[in-house]
């Protein structure tokens, strides 16, 4: 990957972190954790423990989802700093520079992930 592309994807996956976590903070109100944000939210006495446990799970799921997004984004950077941005982490072939601009994050080939994908279903 050329020098403009390597800076033009760092610069991306920059801008993409400091979104994520912005919107983290802001659906916490603040810089609380996930639980303590989540609950504020629970424990009224007019909600039914059935809408409490849908309420928590999806909490949950959401913080799971932004852990994960997170920890993409920080490894596609880590994956810069060591040279090896682009190459598929699992075949060490380039992945192609299309999806890298889709998909700055992205670790694997397409064939790779789709593999990944179909072994570890979520």
């Amino acid at each position: 990957m050329d020098k403009q592309r390597f800076a033009a994807s760092q610069k991306q996956l920059v801008d993409m972190r400091a979104a994520l976590l912005a919107q983290m903070a802001e659906q916490r109100g603040g810089q609380v954790g996930r639980a303590e944000a989540a609950s504020a939210h629970f424990g009224h006495p007019e909600d039914s423990p059935a809408q409490l446990a849908t309420e928590k799970e999806i909490e949950f799921a959401i913080g799971e989802h932004e852990v994960a997004e997170l920890d993409a984004l920080d490894a596609a950077l880590a994956r810069i700093e060591a040279g090896t941005y682009g190459e598929c982490i699992d075949c060490g072939v380039n992945i192609p520079v299309a999806r890298l601009q889709a998909t700055p994050e992205a670790s694997r080939c397409i064939h790779c992930q789709e593999s990944f994908e179909k072994k570890h279903p979520t």
